[in-house]
């Protein structure tokens, strides 16, 4: 199952209907069937009330968790999120992640997170990879990632964008030098 980072609901369909699609698109269940399954879903992230709202009806939390009810419609072993608190404030991103870290426990699916999200990505992980330059700088759990001695590890985990960790004058310098070299290349 997929959460997409903006949901990706359809429009023009009630969360209900959303979430149903894929239940009538790939099982041979009744309509009854359907409306139960996609009844729990919905109650799953709490909105089970909400089953008769379109997307543009509700917050933006919300559709990511009607996101979230259709990914599990067909209850699938792996889900795969794209930066689900991509765009939320820091409250709904907490209950977020909250939400997915008690989905986790309860289906006993495995979750495929990717972020750019530090608070998120340490609070949910179990085990981190660490992207830079188009490859795996490492691979570990929170403590290990934590703790690790790799220079780009650690510059992520402080938001430092470079190879050394800068002082506020050195990090304004590079800035203002990355800026006229993005001028020239344009």
């Amino acid at each position: 199952g997929v959460l997409y980072q903006r949901g990706a609901l359809w429009t023009a369909m009630t969360l209900a209907e959303n979430v149903a699609l894929p239940l009538y698109h790939y099982t041979g269940l009744g309509k009854a069937e359907i409306d139960e399954i996609v009844a729990y879903k919905l109650s799953l992230v709490g909105l089970r009330d909400f089953a008769d709202f379109y997307p543009a009806e509700i917050s933006g939390g919300m559709q990511k968790r009607a996101g979230l009810a259709r990914a599990m419609a067909l209850d699938p072993e792996i889900l795969l999120f794209d930066e689900p608190s991509a765009g939320l404030d820091p409250v709904s991103a907490r209950l977020l992640d909250d939400l997915i870290l008690e989905l986790n426990q309860s289906l006993g699916a495995t979750v495929v997170v990717v972020t750019h999200e530090l608070d998120s990505a340490l609070k949910i992980a179990d085990r981190i990879t660490v992207l830079g330059g188009g490859k795996v700088i490492m691979t570990g759990n929170v403590e290990e990632v934590k703790n690790s001695s790799d220079t780009r590890v650690r510059n992520m985990l402080n938001r430092c964008p470079v190879e050394k960790e800068l002082d506020p004058e050195e990090y304004l310098q590079w800035l203002t030098e990355r800026r006229r070299s993005w001028k020239h290349t344009r």
